[in-house]
């Protein structure tokens, strides 16, 4: 009976047309995606629409203002504290980007080994990624603070000078460079891990019979296996330093002398210090459309380069 029943359950699901099979495939699923994605799209699509609108005014959240056209937008050519935050954001990007990714790399090709403890390693290196951004903030704050820092305590010790660290408008910036790097370079020691587990022993040990030594493997086996990794962590951690705020609320918030203020962090100020919610808007969707255009810009180069190979 068992058998004759998924025979007839096989006869009547083959005689159903195709077109008919695949319009329920697909109302079931999205009979199950359809909640999820319409929540999605309600939380970015409709704040996206409500601050592009409110971009185009000079509303203070507290009314809705009045229509003042791309006069938000001319302001921002005039705008010194806006050209800080871009310098400012640009410079952590030419920083921490390429050391991340090369940090990121080199630390998880000595990761990738079989030694005792190599567990205990990997999760030293994930878990200032998974820390509270806020209790790294705190912590840094005070390691790097100019009078009762660790930092400046351990240099004066070693008979060197203190330094201004995250109160020196020349050195906060950089000091915030290395925190940002200490806390999301283990996402690339991560990503890169994977990878490299996916590469065929057999690919490293040809490279190693035809006489290729460590530094050649790496140079023409690894670091073409892992090329769209590369991509994706680049694109991430551009991403990441244009999102940059965490870190400066709980340390400089913005100072000394707005030497580490950045544009999501002028954005909140704008929005909830000064009440120009429309500027702050504006200063919003230039830094939406620069990330759009470096993102696609990035993608575009790696595609043209991978096809070059």
């Amino acid at each position: 009976m068992t058998s004759t029943a998924t025979a007839l359950s096989r006869a009547s699901r083959h005689s159903t047309p195709p077109d008919r099979r695949r319009l329920a495939d697909n109302i079931t699923g999205w009979t199950f995606a359809g909640p999820a994605t319409l929540i999605i799209l309600g939380f970015s699509l409709v704040p996206m629409a409500w601050a592009l609108a409110l971009s185009f005014t000079d509303s203070d959240l507290m009314s809705p203002g009045r229509n003042v056209g791309l006069e938000n937008y001319r302001a921002l050519v005039a705008d010194p504290v806006f050209h800080q935050a871009l310098r400012n954001t640009a410079l952590l990007l030419l920083l921490y980007l390429p050391a991340s990714l090369a940090a990121g790399l080199a630390v998880a090709v000595l990761l990738n080994r079989k030694v005792r403890g190599i567990g205990f390693y990997r999760t030293c290196f994930l878990v200032p990624y998974v820390a509270s951004a806020t209790a790294a903030g705190l912590l840094m704050g005070y390691i790097f603070d100019r009078d009762f820092g660790l930092f400046n305590g351990l240099l004066v010790k070693l008979g060197l000078p203190a330094q201004g660290l995250l109160s020196s408008p020349s050195q906060a910036m950089l000091v915030l460079t290395v925190i940002f790097f200490w806390t999301r370079f283990g996402f690339s020691v991560v990503i890169y891990l994977a990878a490299l587990q996916e590469i065929s022993k057999e690919v490293v040990e040809a490279a190693a019979i035809d006489g290729a030594g460590r530094w050649a493997t790496f140079r023409h086996v690894i670091v073409p296996s892992v090329r769209h990794m590369t991509v994706f962590l680049a694109v991430w951690g551009m991403i990441d330093v244009l999102q940059f705020f965490d870190l400066v609320m709980t340390t400089t918030k913005g100072g000394p002398a707005n030497a580490t203020v950045t544009i999501v962090y002028y954005v909140w100020q704008l929005a909830f210090t000064y009440f120009t919610a429309g500027y702050g808007a504006a200063v919003a969707y230039v830094l939406f459309v620069g990330t759009l255009v470096l993102i696609v810009a990035g993608m575009l180069l790696a595609r043209r380069k991978g096809a070059t190979r």
